[in-house]
């Protein structure tokens, strides 16, 4: 027994399009109901990605407004075409192959705004911003708006609410680079400064670089106090600049 012939089986994008054809008396040759539904489907992605890339503008990050709007824009047309662009000969409709397409190719565009920055890492959480604007966008573009609209709305609450968690988990460690001479024994003071601090000092990694035609030494490495309380990375700093010889101090945020 075929199982189509027993059972009608309709999209939930075909459903809401008859919505529209039967109560709007749009009808004719054309589906004015599918047309209308991509359009939402279009404003709806601009209104979530625009909402999660403002937050990262904010926040001065690389990628931000205009960059999520695209991304999500373009992965919902994607999957509109998907699913409406080719002619139908079947019972069902094959809308993956360009869905894995999507989820490949913005992998690779949300790599580009992760900087390694000697040892540490900026910038993972506006790619996975990146990756979820375009998931926003399949979900638009598949007419699954509900699913849409909760995924804009939980991810909005991580980034705006979660932040302050974030802050309070990770205030007892610092991540810090310092820059000096090769010839300078830094790391006694280094060490020194973080016993006083009652810090204890977890090396990330080291690399000799050229800066200005000089030869320097960049260590980067987490500062982790024992008793679980807040770091005075400016203190740490301001001693560390009076007892060395450091070109330079850098305590990057690395999110």
């Amino acid at each position: 027994m075929n199982l189509f012939n027993t059972f009608s089986v309709t999209t939930i994008d075909q459903n809401i399009a008859d919505l529209f054809n039967n109560n709007f008396g749009l009808g004719g040759d054309w589906s004015w109901g599918n047309l209308i539904l991509c359009i939402i489907a279009i404003i709806l992605t601009v209104a979530l990605t625009g909402c999660i890339g403002y937050e990262r503008e904010k926040k001065g990050r690389t990628a931000g407004l205009r960059t999520h709007i695209i991304v999500g824009v373009g992965s919902c047309i994607i999957m509109i075409i998907s699913i409406y662009g080719f002619p139908q000969f079947g019972a069902t409709r094959d809308v993956a192959r360009l869905a894995a397409g999507i989820v490949t190719g913005v992998g690779f565009l949300g790599a580009g705004t992760i900087i390694h920055n000697n040892g540490g890492i900026k910038g993972l959480t506006t790619a996975s911003t990146i990756w979820l604007a375009m998931a926003i966008g399949m979900a638009c573009g598949s007419m699954n708006f509900l699913l849409a609209i909760a995924a804009g709305i939980v991810v909005l609450m991580v980034l705006v609410f979660f932040r302050k968690f974030e802050v309070r988990i990770t205030r007892s460690s610092a991540f810090v680079i310092v820059s000096y001479k090769s010839d300078a024994p830094v790391m006694k003071d280094i060490l020194g400064i973080a016993t006083r601090l009652d810090c204890d000092v977890e090396i990330v990694s080291t690399e000799i670089v050229n800066k200005n035609g000089e030869e320097l030494l960049d260590v980067s490495f987490k500062l982790i106090n024992k008793n679980n309380l807040p770091i005075d990375t400016e203190l740490f700093k301001k001693e560390l600049f009076a007892t060395s010889k450091v070109i330079n101090i850098e305590t990057p945020n690395m999110h």
